[in-house]
Formats: structure tokens, C-alpha cells, sequence
């Protein structure tokens, strides 16, 4: 897709780019759900804009396996499988290390600069259970240590991986029942308080230089998003007005 491909409304023009970031928005938050038809009419007329951006977003979207096309029914929002989501999740975490490793040897200070701030941001809004408001700014906080990694081809990988990590974790609803074994689910605003504490301690090491501890800390982060997740497996993974004017609280 063309990020110069434009459609006018109002007077304005809307990149074809943000009509791909909002249709994204909307897979990953659940608003289309897994399996469900995306008809180039319909969201041209939700997100108010001619069908060519559409077109276009939906094969960029299809490209990062978000969207699928099926016979006879056209795009539809695809159904991440139970071995896809594991993957997802293995990938994630021996790409992140090498990301954080490779931060605290190429970052640049507005980088610690933006990092230092959205962890006070986001070590207050934890603290305070504001806990609706952390995944935007850990949304920034992986997409620009990501940044300082120096590599583009690293970071457009580890940003995809979060995006289509957090879907995958969208169309898993938490089991209702304890989780096998007897093992307690962690307190959503204390696990909240220690992810920021986690992200603090990984700036330091980033600001400091050490690749080694950047690389463990990254490591055991992420490792405990993947007992997390694997405590809400009981549920198979395939089972079961956005206005793209309005900037994402991502980016």
C-alpha cells in the first residue's frame, strides 16, 4: 500500500495510512471480530472516506496476517490459531532481548528522554489504579525502545509483533475458573505497579549502556507475559464512531 494514497473529506486529506492504523485499531480492540466479513462499503461509510483507501489498507492489513480473503465472502478479520498465537508469543520473546540489547548500545538521549517520561507517566497511573490508561503508553514505551534500537527492520518487527500480541490477547477473554494447578491469576493494578517497575529498571540499564542486563531484564519481562498468557490458554484462541482524523493514543 501507497502511504501517499489519499481520500478527501471535508476539505482535508486522509492517508490511506490512517485508514489502515484505524481499521487495525479496531481488529485488535475487538470492534471486528475474528472471523467477520469487512466489506469495503461498510468501512468506507464508518470511517468516512472513499473505498481506494480501504482497498488498499485491507491488503496491507492481509500482508500482516490481520486480515484474511476468503472465497465467496470477500476480507474478513482472520482467526489467529492456538499454534499461531504460541508463535507470536515465542517470536516475541527472543526478539524483544536483542532489541533492548541493542537500545542501551544505540540509543540517543531524546530517546531516554521520551523512555524516562512515560515510565513516570506510566509508574503514577499504576500506582493510582488508572490501569485503562497504561496500555497506550506502554504502547509508546515498546514502540520507541524499539526506535532505539538503530535498526528500522528490527523495530517495524517488534512493532508488528506488539500489535498482533495485543489482538491475540484481545481474543482470549480470561478464564472465569481458577487456572490449572490452583495457581492465582496475578491482581491486574499489582501487576501493573511491577510491569512499570520492570520497564524503569530496563531504562537504567538502557541509559547506562549494559546490553547484558538490558538484554535479561527484556528476557524476564517478557517471559512473565508469556506465563500470563499461557494461564488463559484453557480458551482456545480460535474459539468463539472511530474517527481517523483523531490521532491514536499509540503513536
Amino acid at each position: 500500500m501507497s502511504g501517499d494514497t489519499t481520500a478527501a473529506q471535508g476539505g482535508r486529506r486522509i492517508s490511506a495510512h490512517a485508514v489502515c492504523t484505524a481499521i487495525r485499531d479496531d481488529i485488535v480492540s475487538g470492534t471486528h471480530q475474528p472471523g467477520s466479513r469487512l466489506t469495503e462499503e461498510l468501512l468506507a461509510r464508518r470511517y468516512g472516506v472513499s473505498r481506494v483507501p480501504v482497498r488498499e489498507a485491507l491488503r496491507t492489513l492481509e500482508s500482516e496476517g490481520f486480515v484474511t480473503t476468503r472465497r465467496h465472502a470477500g476480507a474478513c478479520v482472520a482467526q489467529p490459531s492456538e499454534r499461531e498465537a504460541a508463535d507470536l508469543l515465542d517470536i516475541r520473546a527472543l526478539l524483544e532481548p536483542l532489541g533492548a540489547a541493542r537500545a542501551a548500545q544505540r540509543r540517543t538521549e531524546a530517546h531516554l528522554k521520551v523512555l524516562r517520561g512515560l515510565v513516570r507517566l506510566g509508574r503514577e497511573r499504576a500506582r493510582h489504579g488508572r490501569l485503562g490508561e497504561l496500555r497506550p503508553l506502554g504502547d509508546w514505551f515498546h514502540e520507541t525502545l524499539a526506535q532505539a534500537s538503530g535498526s528500522p527492520s528490527l523495530a517495524a518487527m517488534l512493532v508488528q509483533l506488539r500489535r498482533k500480541t495485543a489482538w491475540v490477547y484481545a481474543a482470549v477473554p480470561a478464564p472465569q475458573s481458577a487456572p490449572p494447578g490452583g495457581a492465582r491469576r496475578p491482581d491486574p493494578a499489582a501487576r501493573a505497579v511491577e510491569s512499570w517497575a520492570e520497564h524503569g529498571a530496563l531504562v537504567d540499564a538502557v541509559a547506562r549502556g549494559d546490553a547484558d542486563r538490558a538484554r535479561a531484564l527484556a528476557a524476564a519481562h517478557t517471559e512473565r507475559a508469556l506465563a500470563e498468557y499461557r494461564q488463559r490458554r484453557p480458551i482456545p484462541v480460535s474459539a468463539s464512531k472511530h474517527s481517523v482524523n483523531t490521532a491514536s493514543g499509540r503513536n
